[in-house]
Parts: structure tokens; C-alpha cells; sequence
């Protein structure tokens, strides 16, 4: 290959640079919308990529297999089908980057005379191959430093957002463990205290004693089939009202109080499930006043595309150390864990910006602030059915 000056490289690089940005938004798209790399992600990319390049085939594999193929000879190299040539499983077991010259550098053993030159590059998650990117060539002079650097950039952009997949992997799966954590530390303290509830009623009341065994198991099952994922945002406040309700048979209804204000038409906005109820739960537990009084109210409101959440009592309120505290809590139980869990949720699943904030004043009471950013146009598709 002939010697490029520095101008024509800087030229070549602008170049590429812009053909990898237009290329960016769609990669970003197939990645995200599968969760990863998947076959049918890698086959979107591979379909995409061959147009822009000045070869023949376009394939992507994890360290085993074969995930996307698009060009010539795509019918002899299937989804699924495990990588056929050394070239490729050598650059799995190094991590270098490979230029073939020749169909038998590839690995190829005469049965593709379409392709005589290709480019590998390895796809890396925190510095270990998980896969490849190969541009396959009709003839060696096919391949230029403009190639190289399309092949190369490539495959630094895949493998970034690979990594960015599996951090938020990571995150989710940290957010969904804590939050069973959670529920895990909640529910034995709150079972206790109502089936003692419940018991005395079967005494006293056992008309009344039914209905909040029948709304216990309805309390149950919700929490279970919401767990993991959005819910509608009236699903929400109806679960943290069913939960008021035992918390109501336990205390008596001349000592707690709680209204909720819900517009119509926010009533259907998705949010992260087990939200609400904790910050509620947190509240009867620990504001009521000596005398066990304490009034709740949960308000919504929408600004533009913003949704507030306020959660307000008019408890015992807290500290200033005490509400710096609560925000950076390390525990790993109770309050510390709730605090953390739901302002992960907030921030994970809203636009940039979004937050959890405490508000308190001693003797006056507290307030809570759950600012969604962006939530009125949050894919509605993410709800869970009933």
C-alpha cells in the first residue's frame, strides 16, 4: 500500500470520523433495544455497517459463535454457526488486531474465492475479547488506513457500549437485589404487626377481621407481581392506601390520616414500583407524635413534562444532621436501604436530573420530593399489565 502523507491521514480521519457518528445513534439503538449483543442485535449491525465499507461482508462473533453475518457467502455462515477460522480464534486468544492479506491467512480453505482479505478487530469488555468485528474484501488493495480506521473505530464504539450494557446490568441487578432486600427486611416486621392486628379483630370485629385478611393476601400478591419493574402510577398509590389500611387497624383511625391528591390524568404514569409505600411506612413508624398522631398527605403534580411526587407529613420532622444524614446513608438495613434503593430507582429509570430530596423541620414535620424528569413521556410500553 502506498505511504499517505499527514494532511491526506487528517483528511481520512475527518472522514471517518463522520461516518462513525452517523453510524453511532443506529449502534446505539440495536444495542440498547436488545440489552447487549445479541443475534439479532449483531445482525442489525452487520446489515447496517456493509454499505459503508468498501468490502464484501460484514461479521460479528462472541469468543465462540458466530452472532451476525451480512454479504457474500452469508448463507455458509449462519447465526449460530461456530467461528470456522483461525484468524478469528486467534485474535479471541490475544486480543490483536489482524490484517489477512490472503484467504489463507484468513483461515478459509479454498471454499471462498469471493473473499481474499480481511480485517479483525476485537471486541473488549474491561479488557477481556468477548467477541469480534471482521470486514471481509473481494482483493488485498481493498484495504486502506480509511478501512482500518472504520474497522478499528468499530470496534471501539461496540465494545464502549457493550461495556455501558453491562454496568447498567450491573445496576439493575444491584437496584433488584437491594430492593428484595428490602422488602425482605420490611415484610417480617410488618407481618408481625398485622396478623396481631388481624387477630384481634377476629375477636372484636370479625366481619372486619375478613376484609383485612382478604386485602393482606391482595397486599401480597401486589408486592410480588410489581417488584420488578414500572408500574402505573395509580397501582402505586393504591398499594401504599392498602398498606395504610392495616396501619390504620392497628393505630386507630383517630390517630392516622392520609390523603392522596391524583389527577385524572396523571394517573397512568409509569414509575418504579415500591416507590411510594416506604417513604409512607417510614412515617408511621418513626414521625407519629407521643401521643401517636400524624397526618399524611401525597400530592402529584405535572410541570411541562415533569412529574412531583410530595410525600408530607406533620410528624416530629427530624435533625438537619439527621436529614444530611439520610441522603448518604450507608446502611444496609431499614431506612438506609430504602432511602438509597428509591433514589437508585429515580435516577436510573429518569432523564438526567432527576431526584429524591428530604425536607424537615423539628416539631413541624417532613417532606419528601420525588422530581421524575421527563416521566410524562416515558415509553408507556414499560408498564406492567394488570
Amino acid at each position: 500500500m502506498a505511504k499517505r502523507d499527514g494532511s491526506n491521514i487528517d483528511h481520512i480521519r475527518a472522514t471517518i470520523t463522520k461516518k462513525l457518528l452517523e453510524f453511532t445513534s443506529k449502534t446505539l439503538e440495536y444495542l440498547s433495544e436488545e440489552g447487549g449483543l445479541t443475534f439479532k442485535s449483531a445482525q442489525a449491525i452487520c446489515e447496517m455497517l456493509l454499505p459503508g465499507i468498501n468490502g464484501v461482508a460484514v461479521a460479528i462473533t462472541d469468543t465462540t459463535t458466530i452472532l451476525g453475518y451480512a454479504g457474500e457467502s452469508e448463507d455458509g455462515n449462519p447465526s449460530g454457526r461456530a467461528i470456522r477460522t483461525q484468524a478469528t480464534r486467534d485474535t479471541v486468544a490475544d486480543g490483536q488486531n489482524r490484517i489477512m492479506l490472503t484467504a489463507q491467512d484468513i483461515g478459509f480453505k479454498g471454499d471462498v474465492e469471493a473473499i481474499q482479505a480481511a480485517i479483525i478487530v476485537p471486541l473488549k469488555v474491561s479488557k477481556q475479547v468477548v467477541g469480534t468485528l471482521k470486514f471481509y474484501y473481494a482483493t488485498p488493495d481493498s484495504i486502506d488506513e480509511s478501512q482500518q480506521y472504520i474497522a478499528e473505530g468499530f470496534g471501539k464504539l461496540i465494545s464502549t457500549q457493550l461495556a455501558a450494557a453491562q454496568l447498567e446490568e450491573q445496576r439493575r441487578l444491584t437496584t433488584s437485589y437491594e430492593l428484595k432486600a428490602l422488602q425482605a427486611q420490611i415484610n417480617p416486621h410488618f407481618l408481625f404487626n398485622t396478623l396481631n392486628t388481624i387477630s384481634a379483630f377476629i375477636r372484636m370485629d370479625p366481619k372486619k377481621a375478613r376484609e383485612l385478611l382478604r386485602e393482606f393476601a391482595t397486599f401480597y400478591r401486589k408486592t410480588l407481581e410489581n417488584a420488578d419493574d414500572l408500574i402505573e402510577l395509580s397501582r402505586e398509590l393504591e398499594q401504599t392506601k392498602r398498606y395504610f389500611m392495616f396501619e390504620l387497624a392497628r393505630f386507630g383511625e383517630d390517630k392516622l390520616s392520609l390523603t392522596v391528591d391524583l389527577p385524572e390524568e396523571l394517573a397512568d404514569i409509569p414509575v418504579p414500583a415500591f416507590m411510594i409505600q416506604p417513604i409512607v411506612e417510614n412515617g408511621v413508624r418513626h414521625a407519629r407524635h407521643d401521643d401517636g398522631s400524624l397526618n399524611i398527605n401525597i400530592s402529584v403534580r405535572a410541570e411541562g413534562n415533569d412529574l412531583y411526587i410530595v410525600i408530607a407529613d406533620d410528624g416530629v420532622g427530624m435533625s438537619e444532621e439527621k436529614r444530611q444524614n439520610i441522603m448518604h446513608a450507608k446502611s444496609t438495613s431499614g431506612l438506609g436501604i430504602a432511602v438509597r434503593n428509591i433514589n437508585d430507582r429515580v435516577t436510573g429509570y429518569f432523564a438526567p436530573g432527576s431526584n429524591m430530596s428530604y425536607e424537615s423541620e423539628l416539631g413541624k414535620g417532613t417532606t419528601v420530593t420525588l422530581y421524575l424528569k421527563d416521566a410524562l413521556i416515558l415509553n408507556k410500553d414499560k408498564v406492567l399489565g394488570d
